[in-house]
């Protein structure tokens, strides 16, 4: 056992070993903060669109409302105008005849032209 030569390699190792640690623990900090830092700013992105998208479509929501009601108005102007009795003062104002008398042309069965 005299021929063995002790080594401090392992004391240089156990430092290194330590550094390391340190370096990796110092580099897991300085991703992970720009990690949250990235993630934050991305939901703030993320929250003013939703934002933006619901005023959005609360606007579009109102015009539809506003659509809605002019139909309605519309629809009622429709049909007083079409009423029998405004159609019948148009007529009055165009001219047009009462038909006394309905005459039906006759068509013979089985034929369509004849010469």
């Amino acid at each position: 056992m005299s021929n063995v030569l002790p080594l401090n390699f392992p004391v240089f190792l156990a430092r290194n070993i330590i550094l390391r640690k340190k370096l990796n623990l110092k580099t897991f900090w300085i991703f992970s903060f720009i990690l949250i830092a990235f993630l934050l700013v991305f939901y703030v992105f993320q929250i003013n669109s939703i934002v933006q998208n619901t005023y959005l479509l609360q606007g579009h929501q109102e015009e539809l409302q506003k659509f809605a009601e002019e139909n309605q108005k519309l629809e009622l102007q429709l049909f007083e105008l079409n009423s029998l009795e405004n159609i019948e003062i148009l007529v009055q104002n165009l001219n047009y005849e009462r038909v006394d008398k309905i005459k039906y042309i006759q068509i013979l069965k089985g034929r369509v032209v004849e010469k």
